[in-house]
């Protein structure tokens, strides 16, 4: 299996940036046409977030998603042939004066972002930005490609800890004035989440991010990359949240709601760059929620 993701990555490689995104746009109706990979989840969630749009504009919507996604594939499987020059030609980035801000207060930053635009593009540039960065992450269940797929992105200077088990490492990061990335729009189950709004309904979100914020004082930094035409994208850095003044589990709930807000607010403007096929409210909320806990999930 690794010598196959090996082959298929010099496949993408060898094509032509604009080829290759055309093959992924191929992938990506594939997926969404033929396979229907959770396809009427996405329809089914986009008609609940978005009941003012019509049925064609929800249709529209799904089609660019999955098309959104082979691209991402495509260019993630082309990470070998990232280069400075490719960088300076096809990223722009607002607001980087952002993060030097955040970063001036020496408690390091955490990157609150989502499956949002290209999200492992991201993670990949920010090291060649001059930005160490260390991100919590799930391992691929194929042990071969997920040892080919991590060693990959190392190359580009991103440090990865899991997805379990990685507060302290997370926290030694932030001491050292580093970035912490951290994906905040997955569904978690009752125990390891805490209930907050998105999208006017109930999704359990875990309040690791918070928790991490609180405890080391690390500002919280928004951070997304939006697709543009062409194989361009942007990078937007939103202003920073200052950290929750407390561990109180109110205080805790809070502040997570008010990071879920960023990321819905940033869906609402682009709502075809989310991944709508993920089920963000499998979880229901019981008798009472749960407490928060310090859980640190938030991999990509």
């Amino acid at each position: 299996m690794k010598l196959i993701f090996r082959i298929i990555c010099a496949f993408f490689s060898w094509l032509p940036l604009r080829a290759a995104l055309a093959f992924g746009r191929g992938l990506g109706w594939i997926y969404g046409s033929l396979i229907r990979y959770h396809r009427r989840d996405a329809i089914s969630a986009l008609t609940f977030a978005f009941p003012e749009k019509s049925t064609s504009e929800i249709l529209g919507i799904v089609r660019r998603m999955y098309a959104n996604l082979g691209m991402n594939l495509a260019e993630t499987l082309r990470l070998g042939k990232v280069t400075d020059e490719f960088l300076r030609q096809s990223i722009e980035i607002e607001g980087e004066e952002l993060a030097r801000v955040a970063l001036q207060k020496n408690k390091g930053a955490i990157v609150l972002t989502a499956h949002f635009g290209n999200w492992d593009l991201l993670a990949t540039i920010v090291p060649r930005l001059g930005y160490p960065l260390t991100v919590i992450s799930k391992n691929i269940k194929n042990e071969g490609v997920n040892e080919f797929w991590m060693g990959l992105r190392r190359r580009f200077g991103v440090k990865f800890v899991p997805a379990h088990n990685s507060y302290r490492t997370c926290l030694t990061a932030l001491r050292k004035r580093e970035l912490v990335g951290f994906i905040l729009d997955q569904n978690m189950i009752n125990t390891e989440g805490i209930f907050v709004d998105f999208f006017g309904k109930p999704a359990c979100t875990t309040p690791g991010l918070a928790y991490m914020s609180a405890q080391s004082g690390a500002p919280v930094l928004p951070v997304f990359m939006i697709r543009r035409e062409n194989g361009r994208h942007l990078v937007k850095v939103l202003p920073p949240l200052d950290p929750p003044p407390d561990r109180e589990p109110e205080t805790i709930r809070s502040f997570t709601r008010d990071c879920t807000k960023v990321i819905e607010n940033m869906i609402r403007l682009y709502p075809d760059q989310w991944i709508w096929l993920h089920r963000r409210w499998k979880t229901k909320p019981g008798p009472e929620d749960a407490e928060p806990q310090t859980s640190t999930d938030g991999g990509c």
